[in-house]
């Protein structure tokens, strides 16, 4: 009865021991396989590692090809761009147009060429000026804060473009407040004097914040989305993937979906 006794917790000891060694060494070639697939190079690397163009783990700039460019190009241009630090924050539009161009030591004479995100083409500052006062106050805006921190510098193409943050508050109670970027770029003469802007911002997203609807857009773009991943797979997966048969899709499913819901 004593061996007996005995044997147990040896004969479990080493079953115990046993399964250590063997988690150790599954642990090791767990590793091992790791960090093979670390030092594999782009060549030898899974298919879900597959990318278009070859690249460059130790250099920022990949090694491609293309039609207008090439990594000699792009470190040209990149050299020439001056970028750099520079703090503006003003109410009011043209408080702020005045003060951004003084690091730049621009002009800006009275004439000018203003294109708002492709919706409007205004000639003058004064017209620039009227305008953005008038739509503020349809919209409900009533303080406008502008600001940026940085800007980029091209004199080579004599352009400077930089992001601009409106911070908006509101003249109802019921309208929220909320913070917008746009991206501004301008050009100048080679007497400095600002002859061209141009304003590009998300449209959409503005009118759908200045309504107050911005959270609720995103809510529905969240359950839509799913839907619309389903059909590009499947889409994907008949293998007949081109700017034709994709705007044939887009005709046909909302047809054959109107169809389907109104006379099933």
């Amino acid at each position: 009865m004593t061996s007996n006794k005995l044997q147990v917790p040896l004969r479990f000891k080493w079953v115990t021991d046993v399964r250590k060694k063997q988690l150790h060494n599954m642990c090791n070639q767990t590793q091992t396989h790791t960090l093979t697939l670390r030092k594999r190079s782009p060549s030898s690397a899974p298919d879900l590692q597959k990318r278009l163009e070859p690249y460059n783990l130790k250099c920022p700039i990949g090694t491609f090809t293309a039609k207008t460019t090439s990594p000699k190009q792009i470190l040209k241009k990149h050299a020439s761009i001056d970028a750099r630090k520079n703090l503006v924050a003003q109410v009011g539009l043209e408080n702020f147009i005045r003060s951004v161009v003084k690091p730049l030591d621009l002009n800006l004479p009275d004439k000018v060429l203003f294109n708002m995100n492709g919706q409007g083409l205004m000639n003058s500052w004064e017209d620039v000026y009227f305008a953005e006062r008038l739509y503020t106050r349809c919209l409900g805006i009533s303080k406008r804060i502008y600001q940026t921190h940085s800007f980029t510098h091209e004199p080579e193409k004599r352009l400077a473009y930089f992001i601009l943050e409106e911070h908006n508050e509101r003249s109802y109670s019921f309208l929220p407040g909320f913070d917008f970027y746009v991206l501004v770029f301008c050009y100048y003469d080679d007497d400095k004097n600002v002859i061209k802007v141009d304003v590009q911002y998300d449209q959409m997203s503005f009118f759908l914040n200045c309504l107050g609807l911005a959270q609720a857009h995103l809510w529905l773009v969240g359950k839509i989305t799913p839907l619309a991943l389903c059909w590009a797979k499947l889409f994907h997966a008949t293998g007949l993937v081109s700017p034709f048969t994709f705007l044939l899709h887009a005709l046909i499913v909302p047809v054959a979906l109107i169809y389907w819901y109104l006379w099933s």
